[in-house]
């Protein structure tokens, strides 16, 4: 299996990259797996941020269309996208000044991985924060 993010760039983004977590893909909908993992992180003291077409408030935060509405500073983008528009995405955060970019289990787009990190910026792929952060603990 291939490895799209080492357990030190998975620990780094957990621990010390910051609080602020953009989760795109983010919606009211309980039923999807964005939700739980807003949860944990929640629960594991990290700000989430939805940022959604519908920009709902979610879990009592409110919610953003876009990466580039957000009126301050995100740390970590999680993605919740299919991955053909990942990229796009994974390229928002960059340009918003994101320090990492983290795709969800499944959502791969190597090219975009390679963008990323070429632009000095923290990159996992295929891995699940819920998953990794009880792990740390």
């Amino acid at each position: 299996m291939t490895s799209y993010g080492d357990d030190t760039t998975v620990r780094d983004i957990l621990t010390g990259t910051g609080d602020t977590w953009a989760v795109v893909g983010l919606s009211t909908n309980t039923a999807r797996a964005a939700h739980g993992v807003a949860q944990v992180l929640q629960r594991y003291g990290k700000r989430i941020v939805p940022v959604h077409p519908r920009a709902e408030t979610v879990l009592g935060e409110p919610g953003y269309r876009t990466l580039s509405e957000i009126p301050f500073p995100v740390d970590v983008v999680d993605v919740f996208v299919n991955s053909s528009l990942a990229g796009e995405v994974a390229d928002q955060a960059v340009a918003i000044g994101a320090k990492a970019v983290w795709f969800q289990l499944g959502v791969i787009d190597e090219a975009a991985c390679e963008r990323t990190r070429a632009a000095g910026v923290s990159m996992v792929m295929d891995r699940c924060p819920a998953i990794e952060i009880p792990r740390l603990g």
